[in-house]
């Protein structure tokens, strides 16, 4: 299963924090909602290191609703609601092997309250992990990510970084199927860098296990994976713009295991929007 690519941050979610606002706008009233979303695809789909698909392609349509209902000059600068919805379309699962043709693997809703201060950031988000053609337990989670922005220090070599707690809610739905409900601990980097016609983002990040989160072969491994990768994103018009990366990772013990395999490189394309 996996996160909201929104906040738990494969490939598709850096997308959707950096360059979906192709062009400059003139000044004028924040919109009420800004829609944004997009589609992707993915030679292989990892959540947190974990491998979902095997064969053939993942497809990830997802949209969010962004509010911002509180915006001030003070410590707090903003407070942000955001709802949405990700999905993963897996192309190789079929009846023979997995007992279902439905491909529609996942569906997750979450949403994310949002504190905005003028060097750091404070999210809370409530995710719901579905599988509609019925392959994984219905996971519930309440993630915590807190943001530094060192823009002012470091200028354009700013590395944006952030940490992110995740705490499963129940017993009987985990990332990694295992025994009992686990906590996940993400540490990364976020620098990004734009120019007039593309923009690079060069998300770095490592998956830790703080309780009972890689508990494949009954241990609670502590090292999940690390993650490496770089996105280019193109504008297409105002509101829309294509995008594509590469990732490498690398696994823990357990989840070279579980995989099959002690690293991956994955590469992803997709379009987005922001209206």
């Amino acid at each position: 299963m996996s996160c909201i690519r929104a906040v738990c941050f494969g490939l598709s979610a850096m997308v959707l924090g950096l360059g979906l606002t192709a062009s400059p706008a003139l000044a004028q009233d924040p919109p009420v909602v800004v829609v944004t979303g997009g589609l992707d695809v993915v030679n292989q789909y990892n959540f947190r290191g974990i491998r979902q698909n095997s064969e053939g392609v993942s497809i990830w349509p997802y949209v969010d609703f962004g509010f911002t209902p509180f915006r001030g000059e003070g410590g707090l600068k903003t407070a942000t609601l955001n709802v949405g919805s990700w999905n993963a379309i897996n192309s190789q699962i079929n009846e023979d092997d997995f007992g279902t043709g439905n491909k529609w693997y996942e569906s997750d809703f979450y949403a994310t309250l949002g504190f905005g201060f003028s060097k750091a950031s404070l999210g809370f988000t409530y995710t719901s992990y579905t599988s509609p053609a019925d392959l994984f337990a219905h996971v519930k989670e309440l993630a915590v990510k807190v943001g530094v922005d060192d823009s002012a220090a470091l200028g354009k070599g700013a590395l944006k970084p952030y940490a992110l707690v995740a705490f499963e809610l129940t017993d009987d739905g985990q990332a990694d199927a295992g025994a009992a409900k686990g906590t996940y601990l993400e540490l990364g980097v976020a620098p990004g860098y734009a120019g007039s016609k593309a923009s690079l983002a060069v998300p770095i990040k490592v998956g830790l296990s703080a309780s009972d989160y890689y508990e494949f072969g009954g241990d609670d491994e502590k090292f999940g994976y690390f993650s490496i990768a770089g996105i280019v994103t193109v504008p297409l018009g105002a509101h829309a713009n294509i995008h594509g990366g590469v990732e490498f990772q690398t696994f823990g013990d357990s989840v070279k295991v579980y995989n099959d395999q002690d690293s991956v490189g994955i590469a992803s394309i997709g379009l987005g929007f922001s209206f």
